[in-house]
Order: structure tokens, then sequence, then C-alpha cells
């Protein structure tokens, strides 16, 4: 008979998942932060898309090839052809002809919408700021009965003004204990200071009416409140006419999903380098202003110089006058110019192309130029994920950070007033943030109505984004009220890249 053994059952110990009060928090560095800024932000404004582009930015973007028109270009096109690159133009041209074949119904879907962002900026200001009363208050309601604010105020003035209104709508109520005692109060006359005596014991004691450094500090939400819907000024959207693609511009990029590197730019025999590498969508701005032979155009923010040179490489300039904030910037714009620009001292330099450090809000050229190339400083959404250095979201610049639309707003509205009547303008961007892009534009066409009575035309580009739709994946144009965008997708990383084309009226 089989004896049943004893068995001996012993519990498993489970190591809690929870980490230990005495375990070393890994610190969050700059890039981790602006992570969850836009996981917060774009999450809430572009809902399930999101999750793409968010894998597309933490992934190595892809660039294209501007062959040096000042170099060998045959040889260059043919290298860059050989190892599998196409001609941007010929993708163009094949989609042109396709969309001449279209039905003009289907071309008729194209028309601009006005689309619903307004209800999910409302809600994630709302949302933010909660968190801070929640930051400021810690319990809803405390033991003593005091109810936090729904939402904190930080301007002095209209701190002032809103307690002159509350005080006079609660008068309707029952006072407070407080109230009380100070409508009840009366004053010992016994204990008052005779000035004939000396008034220095007044003086020793001032009581506080602010918070030392409150004045420098900017709350998260009031980056959100630069967003607005509300046209008081006159507003034209009309679709842009004609687009031509440069007949001496060659720009090579891989097919769609795709993503081989191309070769070093080499020395050409003119001394010069062979092609100049950049982000995809960063040829759309310069491209779509359209320059024309005999017009005098203006790069705003000029620096690192890939944009200015690409207008260059059009043959259509007769004078570039590219400018930037910061000598340090200017130099940088100054070597690349050197590398791809042969004869570059005595042809260009002061002649055809010309510098000019200063703030692009205190350029008082007004009315002096044809085109202009906006390229503000933005968020970068891209750089910020993938670089430490001069991050903007490192703790000490977070009041510049907030303030950006307000830059870039100002520089905008002064850019429209340098430009001739009839002249045009790109405004753009590399951020996915809605209130740095048609949030600004906004700001700046209600900013030049009011104070200088300028009144300008949206030129809707949407016809012409359809001819780089094989190489570029682009935010649906009901998404946006003022301009077009190029969303990073991991097949075509490239972007992003917001750009408006706006036109100064006659």
């Amino acid at each position: 008979m089989l004896r049943i053994r004893q068995i001996l059952v012993l519990q498993r110990r489970w190591k809690s998942g929870k980490r230990r009060w005495n375990v070393l928090q890994p610190k969050k560095n700059n890039c981790d932060r602006a992570l969850d800024n836009f996981d917060d932000f774009y999450g809430s404004v572009y809902g399930g898309r999101w999750k793409n582009m968010r894998a597309a930015l933490l992934t190595e973007h892809k660039y294209v090839a501007m062959v040096n028109n000042f170099g060998d270009t045959e040889q260059t096109c043919s290298m860059l052809e050989l190892d599998g690159a196409i001609n941007i133009k010929s993708l163009i041209n094949l989609a042109r002809e396709r969309q001449e074949n279209e039905p003009a119904n289907l071309m008729g879907s194209l028309t601009r919408a006005h689309y619903d962002i307004d209800d999910k900026l409302d809600a994630l200001l709302r949302k933010q700021q909660e968190r801070e009363v929640a930051a400021i208050y810690p319990t809803a309601a405390a033991e003593d009965g005091h109810v936090p604010p729904q939402q904190l105020s930080y301007d002095n003035d209209n701190n002032q003004n809103k307690q002159k209104t509350e005080t006079n709508e609660s008068d309707e109520y029952e006072p407070s204990l407080t109230k009380a005692l100070e409508a009840d109060v009366q004053l010992d006359e016994s204990r008052l200071v005779d000035p004939q005596f000396g008034t220095g014991g007044l003086y020793e004691y001032m009581p506080a009416n602010s918070i030392k450094g409150m004045e420098d500090w900017v709350a998260e939400s009031e980056h959100y409140k630069y967003y607005q819907t509300s046209t008081d000024f006159p507003l034209n959207i009309n679709p842009e006419a004609t687009f031509k693609f440069p007949e001496h511009l060659a720009i090579y990029t891989y097919e769609m999903g795709n993503c081989s590197d191309f070769k070093a730019p080499r020395q050409c025999l003119t001394g010069v380098l062979s092609h100049f590498l950049m982000d995809g969508a960063s040829v759309l701005p310069p491209l779509l202003l359209q320059v024309q032979p005999g017009e005098r155009v203006l790069d705003a923010c000029a620096a690192p110089g890939g944009k200015s040179l690409l207008m260059l490489q059009t043959l259509h300039l007769d004078q570039l006058v590219c400018n930037d904030v910061q000598e340090s910037r200017l130099n940088k714009l100054r070597r690349v110019m050197q590398e791809y620009l042969f004869d570059y001292k005595q042809r260009w330099t002061g002649k055809r192309l010309m510098f000019s450090q200063s703030d692009a809000r205190n350029l008082d050229e007004y009315a002096r130029y044809d085109k202009i190339l906006v390229d503000v400083p933005c968020t970068t959404d891209r750089h910020v994920l993938m670089h430490q250095d001069n991050n903007i979201f490192k703790p000490t610049r977070i009041k510049e950070r907030l303030r950006i639309p307000e830059l870039q707003a100002g520089i905008l509205a002064n850019c429209l007033r340098l430009l001739k009547p009839g002249g045009s303008l790109v405004y753009s961007t590399c951020s996915l943030s809605p209130v740095q892009n048609d949030g600004v534009v906004h700001m700046a066409l209600q900013k030049v109505f009011t104070e200088h009575g300028i009144t300008t035309t949206i030129n809707d580009l949407s016809r012409h984004t359809a001819l780089f739709a094989d190489i570029y994946r682009f935010e649906q144009p009901k998404s946006l009220k003022y301009g077009q965008m190029v969303l990073p997708y991991l097949p075509a990383n490239f972007g992003p890249m917001y750009f408006s084309k706006i036109t100064r009226n006659t």
C-alpha cells in the first residue's frame, strides 16, 4: 500500500512593486520634462494620433539633399540618383498630372473649414488651472471651511478690481465672522500717535502686500490663453493661384518608407560643397514663398541658413537680407554661405547678400520688401526631445518658454509692416502647438489691424501642398484655420513644420 508523504507547503514571499522611500529616485532631465509636457498638451489636442507622432519625434528624422548649383551639379545629381534618391521635381510633376485628371468635385473636398480645436484647448486650459489651484491649495476644502478659488489670477490690478466686484456681489450673503468684526470694530483713540511727538514708530512694521518673485512667475495655464478665435478684424482667405517649382533647383529625397542616409557632402572643383542636407519639411516655406527675379527678400530669423541658401539656389534673387538677433548665429550663417557660394567675398557679401544683426521686432525698413520669410523661434519640438543642450524646457527658462507666443506675434506683426503693399510672407514654426501656429497668426493679424490699420489676405495653400502628398504627411485641412502643417510620420519622418502664407493688401 502506498504511503502518502506529508507535503510541506511554503508560501512564496513576493516583493512589493512600490518604490521604497529610501531608494534614490531618478531625476528628470530637460528631455523628460519636454516629453511630459507634450504628452499632456498634444495628447489632449491630437487624441489617439499623438502616439504615432510621439514615436516619430523620438526617432531620428529624415533628410533631403539640396544640390549646390555653384558646384559640380551634374555629377552630384548622378551620384544621388545612383544611390536611389528621387528628384522632388519629378514627384511634383506626377502629382500635378494626377491632380489635373481628377474630377472637379474631388478637388472641392480640399476647401477649408475651421476645426473644433477650440473646445479641446478650453478643456486643457481648465485642467491646467485646476492643477495650479491644487498645487497651492492641496485639499478641496480645509477643516476651517475655506474653499480654494476656482481660478487663480496673477495680475495685481485685476486682483484689486475682482476683489471690489466680489465684495459687492457678496453683500447679499451673510457676512463671515471676520467681516463682522471688521464692521463692528471701534478705534481706541488713546493709542493714536500724535504727529507732533514723532511718527517713527509707524515705520517699524510694514505689512506684506505681495510675494517676492511673484512678478517674474508665469503660470503654465497662461500659455494657452494666447490662442483666440474671435475675429474682430477683416479676414480674407483666398486660394493661392499658382505654384511653380524653380527650374534650376534640384532637391532629392528617398521614397516614403525608405530611411536610407545620404552621403556626406564632398568638395567640388570650384571649392564649394556638393550638396546641403536639411530636414525635408524645411524646404516648404521658402518654396511656397515663390521668390521671383528682381525681388528684394528678407529672411527675418535666418540662422542656421538652410532656408536662405535654398532661396539663393533658385538663382532668382537680386538681393537677400539675412537677419538674426545673435552674433554667434550670424557667424554660423556666414560659414554656411562661404562653404556653398562660389567666390563668396567678391560676388556675394555686401552686394547680393546682406547680413543684419537685430531683433526682428525692431526692424524699421517699413514697406521695403517684396517677400519675407519669418521662421520664428519656437519650442523646436523634435530638438527638445533629443538634445539636452539649449533646451527650452530647462527649469530656469520656463518664463521664456511660456512667453514664446508673445515673441512670435511681435515678430510677425512687425514683418507685416516691412512688406510692400501687395507683398507676401510665409510664417513658419517647427512646432505642433496650435498656440504657436494659428494662435500667433491670429494675434499678429489682430495687432496690425488695430494699431496700424493694415489688412491682409490668407493664401490657402491646400491645393499646392497636395502636390507633395507622396513625400510628406500633412495635417487635415479642416484642423487648421490659417495654414498647413507637416506631421511627424515614421515612414516619412519629416517635420513638424507649420507654415502660413499672408499677403498684405494694397
